[in-house]
């Protein structure tokens, strides 16, 4: 019994949501030595935490523009950080769902120091 593969092209084709592949930028974002989760509030009451979050527009059939938010850790170097995390974005998409990356921006809304994180965590111990 013999299997024939059909040509590449006589395949079909595979779409990605674009919910997926936000969900794939905010995770390689949250998984960054640099970043830093950002305190929730409403109307003054912790309500948790919140990760990078993200808006990702489909250019072509295989490029994505990648709108990013996120915290980064300070003090430290914000270019390389952001650098080194559209890295990691870039290959994840490219590696999973081969995406390319086109335009990239970062929006960093928060530096938060590691200090003042395990202050927070420690008043919420207590």
């Amino acid at each position: 019994m013999s299997t024939t593969l059909a040509e590449p092209e006589d395949r079909g084709t595979l779409e990605v949501d674009p919910s997926v592949l936000r969900k794939i930028v905010e995770y390689a974002a949250d998984t960054a030595p640099a970043t830093r989760h950002r305190t929730r509030r409403l109307a003054g009451v912790d309500v948790g935490e919140a990760g990078p979050s993200a808006k990702v527009v489909t250019r072509t059939a295989d490029e994505v523009d990648v709108r990013l938010w996120l915290a980064l850790s300070y003090p430290g170097p914000v270019r390389a950080a952001v650098a080194e995390i559209r890295e990691r974005i870039a290959a994840d998409l490219l590696r999973m769902t081969g995406h390319r990356v086109g335009r990239f921006t970062v929006e960093v809304d928060a530096l938060q120091s590691d200090r003042a994180s395990a202050r927070a965590q420690t008043a919420r111990v207590h």
